[in-house]
């Protein structure tokens, strides 16, 4: 069977100290459930918040007896409030559906951003022009007297005068009138340059506006065709969407923010059997606040805790419940019929008082089968009855932390992995690793960086020779600042390196979920190959680098590519 390609998204929440990897075979699907634990992980802090928030008022306003007395009540309300729905773990999830909506799942949302409107721009006010003098007017009509109406020069010369005062005006209004048609006529030029310019910015920004828009709704059909593509998968039997589907069901099942609430899912399609690996809380994890007090005498508040026989009991009775709700929210949800049955090993980690080092316990471990446990009414049983009834193997005193051997694990293996051998004790100066067979090639570049890792208490295994350009080896670094799973190829290459090879890398770095991904040739790389390794968490390991690093391990050998070429067209 082909391995899955497993996409994952580390998910962290600084204020709840919250931490998760979300995994999944398809990245839409991946990226909403992320979403999805960072909505519920925001709510939560919010809640916290406002509890915090409500409980600092309450102790500000709690300084006279009063107050306090009250304060002690509520907070024994809330105490209460809080056992009580740990004694309800298990009937908090009988009255929800916990079928995955996959329309939820979807984006729905329209595009955010507004249509563009279209900017008004005003027309400018022509500017006025005076009314033209009429030669009629009463300025223009000469002013005769008495001796200009006896006398035919002064008539002449009034009329004259009044005559040149009309030219005059006449001619500075038609000097004015001109001006101003020409202002006019500019200003209406602007106007239609800027109404010219208004339409081309609103046509552009519409356009903008547009495939911005397309865009969206693209990458929103293309991410809810995902899902869509999921739930058909899904309901086909697809393993990797039952395993998707499922860690969706127990990431929805809301807990107290104490609880761990981390799983490992396996699902075997032959024989339709879902494998639950599930983190349980430890005991310290389990609210013990029983009630506060108000010491009248000192004018304070007391808390009061579960005594050591009641946390134990309570304990004991929500780790049933916890197992018995898992069972029933996949079952419940299992509207594919996909599963059959359930084996469920409860994981608990906490602080082994004799070495005080934290150890991980599998204290519980359940097989259920479908039809059995559907068939039984949990509104009504006793949890811990109900568990044994159904064989499941645990301690008596689930409290005491003891293990017990789970019916089946999950095997964390990779079948990829096969034992090497060593080749680098057989190279001497004649050794030319340009030409060396392709399978000693991959181990011995195996064998280099196991020797290279193993100062650091690393390990490095070689996966199964293939030649298909996948993973040649994997190493694992347990340094906690630079180590992580580190994956390594190996190109015994004559000609230059593209970068089709350092992208192929890098897909599978992202694949693989690793830290860093390590190309290692013995020819060279090109400019666009280190290009694109910019930034990224890839180092590239050229014939130079490679044989330095024999030398460095007590190996020597050479590189000759013009050889390795005339042997290669030899055997063509």
């Amino acid at each position: 069977m082909a391995a899955r390609i497993m996409y994952e998204i580390e998910v962290r929440h600084n204020g709840l100290s919250k931490y998760r990897h979300i995994r999944g075979s398809d990245p839409y699907v991946v990226q909403q459930k992320a979403e999805a634990q960072k909505q519920a992980w925001d709510e939560m802090w919010e809640k916290k918040l406002d509890a915090e928030q409500k409980s600092s008022k309450r102790e500000q306003a709690a300084q006279e007896k009063e107050s306090l007395k009250q304060l002690a009540v509520e907070k024994t309300v809330e105490a209460e409030a809080i056992l009580e729905s740990l004694r309800n773990t298990l009937q908090h999830t009988l009255s929800i559906n916990d079928a995955i909506d996959w329309e939820k799942l979807k984006d729905s949302k329209p595009f955010h951003n507004a249509y563009p409107t279209k900017p008004q721009v005003k027309c400018p006010e022509p500017e006025k022009i005076a009314p033209e003098p009429m030669k009629g007017g009463q300025k223009y009509q000469p002013i005769l007297g008495f001796w200009g109406s006896i006398i035919p020069s002064i008539r002449r010369n009034r009329e004259e005068t009044a005559t040149q005062l009309f030219v005059q005006d006449h001619s500075a209004w038609a000097a004015a009138k001109e001006n101003a048609e020409k202002r006019n006529a500019a200003s209406l030029k602007a106007h239609e340059v800027r109404l010219a310019k208004n339409d081309e910015d609103h046509q552009m920004a519409v356009q903008k506006y547009e495939a911005e828009k397309a865009r969206y709704l693209a990458d929103q059909n293309n991410r809810n065709g995902a899902i869509a593509a999921k739930k058909a998968e899904y309901l086909a039997g697809g393993q990797g969407a039952v395993i998707d589907y499922c860690e969706m069901v127990l990431t929805n099942s809301l807990y107290p923010d104490s609880f761990p609430q981390e799983f490992d899912l396996e699902y075997l399609p032959d024989t339709r059997m879902l494998l639950v690996e599930y983190a349980l809380p430890s005991r310290e994890q389990i609210p013990s606040l029983k009630e506060e007090k108000y010491i009248q005498a000192r004018n304070e508040l007391k808390d009061v805790y579960l005594s050591d026989k009641e946390l134990d009991a309570i304990y004991d009775d929500v780790i049933y419940q916890i197992t018995l709700r898992s069972l029933h929210e996949l079952f419940e949800a299992d509207i594919a019929n996909a599963l059959d049955a359930i084996i469920f090993n409860g994981l608990v980690t906490s602080i082994n008082k004799s070495s005080g080092n934290a150890v991980t316990t599998c204290i519980l471990s359940i097989q259920a089968r479908k039809q059995e446990f559907t068939a039984i009414n949990l509104a009504n049983v006793d949890p811990k009855a109900c568990f044994k009834s159904l064989k499941g193997v645990g301690s008596s005193k689930l409290h005491s932390i003891t293990a017990v051997p789970p019916i089946l694990t999950i095997s964390k293996e990779d079948r990829r992995f096969i034992d090497g051998y060593g080749v680098a004790d057989s190279l001497d100066d004649s050794t030319n690793l340009a030409a060396m067979d392709w399978e000693d090639f991959e181990h011995l570049i195996r064998e280099l960086f196991e020797k290279e890792f193993k100062q650091s208490g690393g390990e490095v295994k070689v996966t199964q020779a293939s030649r298909d350009g996948g993973v040649d080896a994997v190493a694992f670094d347990p340094d906690p600042i630079r180590g992580g799973k580190i994956v390594i190829q190996a190109k015994r290459y004559s000609n230059t390196v593209g970068v089709s090879a350092v992208r192929d890398l890098y897909g599978t770095v992202m694949n693989e979920g690793a830290t860093k991904g390590i190309l290692v040739t013995t020819a060279n790389y090109g400019p666009d190959a280190y290009e694109f390794a910019k930034g990224k968490p890839l180092t590239l390991l050229n014939g130079a680098n490679l044989l330095h690093l024999l030398e460095k391990h007590g190996h020597r050998a050479k590189i000759d590519l013009k050889e390795a070429k005339a042997l290669a067209a030899n055997m063509v």
